[in-house]
């Protein structure tokens, strides 16, 4: 599921449509996250996405290894990562999926004070958040999104 952007005042209530789409299957293991780093950055530049690829391609890296180390893989051994660039926006959402439907501590895991894995992807300015993967109406597994924007610059806050 990707999260819903913040409404502008004044501003209809219709979703901001991606410009670019992406996804793949990647097998949960210790190379998953190194894989789609390597797979994230040509992705996003065919894209013309004008943020920081190489901090975008990291999340994407962090994403993925946390869902192979710490999620369970799909029945076909896998997990999977999808790109949107929204238009307009320019925005960069980046979903990782796995079969574990719950997160659990995942407010102590992203804060500030935990400095390893995926408190690396909110020092580079991304948004998480996650949710149940539904099926069906049958919960299937979890979503965990990072919402870049385009304007960070580089260096992490």
């Amino acid at each position: 599921m990707i999260s819903a952007l913040p409404k502008k005042e004044g501003a209809a209530s219709k979703p901001a449509l991606p410009r670019y789409e992406w996804d793949t299957k990647l097998t949960a293991s210790a190379a998953a996250g190194p894989n789609a780093r390597l797979r994230v950055r040509p992705r996003l530049t065919v894209a013309r996405w004008p943020g920081d690829i190489d901090a975008a391609a990291q999340i994407a890296d962090k994403l993925v290894t946390n869902a192979a180390r710490h999620g369970k893989p799909f029945d076909d051994g896998c997990v999977r990562l999808r790109l949107q660039v929204l238009q307009g926006s320019e925005e960069l959402h980046i979903d990782v999926d796995d079969a574990n439907p719950d997160f659990p501590g995942f407010d102590a895991v992203t804060s500030t004070a935990h400095y390893r894995g995926l408190w690396w992807v909110r020092r580079y300015q991304a948004h998480l958040s996650w949710a149940r993967k539904c099926d069906d109406g049958q919960v299937v597994g979890k979503t965990v999104t990072a919402l870049v924007r385009p304007d960070h610059e580089g260096e992490p806050a």
